[in-house]
């Protein structure tokens, strides 16, 4: 069954984003929408010695532009950026396993658009570090013509899904009765019971970008993620 998943880019996103890409066969970025602010695309949290603290990449004020047309004009973020994670991070027991790839990330490109650095990011986050083999489409591959729910209905049926998965925060405006009809299982993506990890600066946060269980565990981040659905960590 043909496993379908529609979501827009985030900023070096939190492990429950991966953990819908691995359940995908096809995961769609869906970034041809409206930019939103004070939300995931451009900003995420990592854990500091104050409790979990906001990364966040200048955009800009305008409101009108899709998620896909946000520019990245002032790159000095960059070098801010790595100089956080490398305060936060660089005495964490995996740092140097994946210090090469965010050196070049941060230092090694310029990047002037959003959506082309989240898309980047998360794929070879997937695909190198967690293992993934999901399929990447980007939605302004599909000639779409309806708008709102409708849109989102019209790719995953030209997508040909035979199952949709969505985050619970979704509830809010999709209709389920109409993947019904159209012959679409639709399922509600759970993202309790994850296990807490070897974390610096106690208390434990979930609710923080994937690099910080990537620093913190390494090789085995991805029992951390969905791993642990199926036993126990092996040593």
């Amino acid at each position: 069954m043909k496993t379908v998943i529609v979501l827009q880019s985030n900023y070096i996103p939190w492990k429950g984003y991966f953990d819908l890409i691995h359940d995908a066969d096809l995961f769609i970025f869906y970034d041809d929408l409206q930019y939103t602010k004070n939300d995931w695309r451009n900003r995420n949290k990592l854990k500091s010695a104050r409790g979990a603290e906001w990364l966040t990449i200048p955009v800009g004020i305008d409101a009108n532009r899709l998620i896909c047309e946000v520019e990245l004009k002032d790159t000095t973020w960059q070098s801010k950026h790595w100089k956080t994670i490398q305060n936060h991070y660089g005495k964490c027991p995996h740092f140097a396993r994946y210090k090469p790839f965010f050196e070049d990330i941060y230092l090694g490109r310029q990047w002037v658009n959003l959506s082309e650095l989240n898309h980047h990011l998360i794929r070879s986050i997937s695909e190198d570090f967690l293992n993934i083999n999901t399929e990447f489409q980007d939605s302004r591959q599909f000639d779409l013509s309806g708008k709102k729910f409708d849109r989102l209905l019209e790719i995953v049926g030209k997508s040909g899904a035979e199952r949709y998965v969505s985050g619970p925060a979704a509830k809010d405006y999709i209709d389920a009765s109409r993947f019904a009809d159209a012959n679409i299982e639709l399922v509600w993506k759970d993202y309790s019971g994850y296990p807490e990890y070897p974390q610096r600066f106690p208390p434990f946060e979930h609710g923080v970008s994937i690099i910080d269980l990537l620093f913190n565990t390494g090789s085995d981040a991805p029992w951390y993620i969905w791993g642990w659905r199926n036993g126990p960590l092996s040593s």
